[in-house]
């Protein structure tokens, strides 16, 4: 069985804005959501800037009594699944619930809660731990909650593949549809660990910017001045479908899903091989799954981190597969604005990149003031642009040298 696998659904809750219409709207416009962390005192940090998400509140998506013991990771997954289930139109109920399933990516968990329940520990012993620590830290409970609180009963799971999670949850998801395992799948990716152990352990790394005086322009992917990412937080959420039952049902179709890629660097725990060879070997094997020529691919929503490797090293790997048509491509990296979401960033990337196709207009890569001289490809500077837009690629990679590349493509 080999079934053609469409997206009728979408939902985003990012650092610009709760519901996709914020986000797109203020993504297009070239708006940045990075600011001061307001999560916990960040005064004794070098890194005091990030992507909140802002005025979220819980209870507007679970029971207030759940609300109030849930995880913000949890909650976002739960909403951005009810926001792409709605958009969908698809009903959930008994005649279907086992053929629905669920797959999040989420890089780390709950590790806020980890925090607080280890210095719950530490001072008031271990009579004082909370129940709930367990369910509400581990990873895959956001995939669980989805499924409990939508009632999508088929496949369920969640992958911790770092920055490159999300995109593999899409992925993975499509393939459980593409041979029949499931007709309806509720996929994406989460993250939210703005946390004092999260950004101490990335500023050891040297991998978090630290222009604080100016947070709206610290993530600067492709730019010469770029010192490293920022963290953002959320969840973007994609309702992959059978494509027969989507037309059965009248479904709206954003994009449809051609090609998936996978590979794994077998270099080093935190940096890219030199000149990408891995990344490249990743997006081939997704153009190759689409049965795509390189030359026909109409923009790339690139991995784009604002790190010195990354960009240098992604910008490489576009260059050698694409060849002649590289520097034709529109590129851009929409965490430029979002800050990165790590496990979370390829699900609000794939939503993008399908409503980039659905709606004709690329959305641009902001403070690129002064490219880096390697990094010489058409990253959509600051300002949007329309298109038509028939065949797109997202990237994800992430920490372990791990790889995942998507084909979307306009559905006809």
């Amino acid at each position: 069985m080999d079934r053609r696998v469409v997206i009728t659904g979408v939902g985003l809750l990012t650092p610009l804005g709760i519901g996709v219409d914020k986000t797109w709207t203020a993504l297009c416009a070239g708006k940045s959501g990075i600011g001061p962390i307001t999560r916990f005192d960040s005064s004794a940090f070098d890194t005091k800037i990030a992507g909140e998400i802002k005025d979220f509140h819980a209870e507007d998506f679970l029971p207030r009594k759940e609300a109030k013991r849930t995880e913000l990771f949890i909650a976002y997954a739960v909403a951005a699944s009810r926001m792409a289930l709605e958009d969908s139109g698809l009903v959930i109920n008994g005649s279907n619930e086992d053929r629905i399933g669920v797959l999040t990516g989420c890089g780390i968990g709950g590790l806020s809660m980890l925090e607080r329940t280890s210095r719950t520990l530490d001072t008031k012993g271990p009579k004082r731990v909370s129940p709930f620590f367990i369910p509400m830290m581990i990873g895959n409970m956001a995939a669980g909650m989805v499924s409990i609180h939508l009632g999508a009963k088929g496949p369920n799971a969640s992958i911790a593949t770092a920055c490159a999670a999300g995109t593999h949850a899409v992925g993975d998801a499509f393939k459980i549809i593409k041979r029949g395992a499931a007709d309806v799948m509720i996929a994406g990716g989460v993250e939210s660990v703005i946390t004092p152990t999260c950004i101490a352990g990335f500023n050891a790394m040297k991998a978090l910017s630290t222009r604080n005086d100016e947070p709206e322009k610290a993530s600067r992917p492709f730019d010469k001045n770029r010192d490293g990412f920022v963290i953002g937080e959320g969840s973007g959420i994609l309702i992959l479908e059978n494509l027969e039952g989507a037309l059965e049902r009248g479904a709206n179709i954003y994009a449809e899903i051609s090609g998936y890629g996978m590979s794994g660097d077998g270099y080093h725990m935190t940096s890219p091989p030199p000149d990408g060879e891995g990344a490249a070997r990743c997006m081939t094997a997704a153009l190759d799954d689409a049965k795509v020529p390189y030359n026909t691919v109409d923009y790339i929503n690139a991995h784009g981190t604002s790190t010195q490797f990354n960009d240098l090293y992604e910008t490489k790997a576009i260059k050698s597969v694409f060849k002649d048509k590289a520097h034709l491509i529109p590129i851009s990296s929409t965490k430029s604005m979002t800050g990165h979401l790590l496990g979370g960033a390829g699900g609000i990337e794939a939503v993008f990149t399908a409503l980039t196709i659905h709606g004709g207009i690329i959305p641009p890569t902001i403070n690129l003031d002064n490219p880096d001289e390697e990094c010489d490809l058409d990253y959509v500077p600051d300002v949007a642009r329309k298109a038509n837009v028939e065949i797109a690629m997202t990237n994800s990679f992430g920490f372990g040298g791990t790889n995942a590349s998507l084909i979307l493509k306009k559905y006809h």
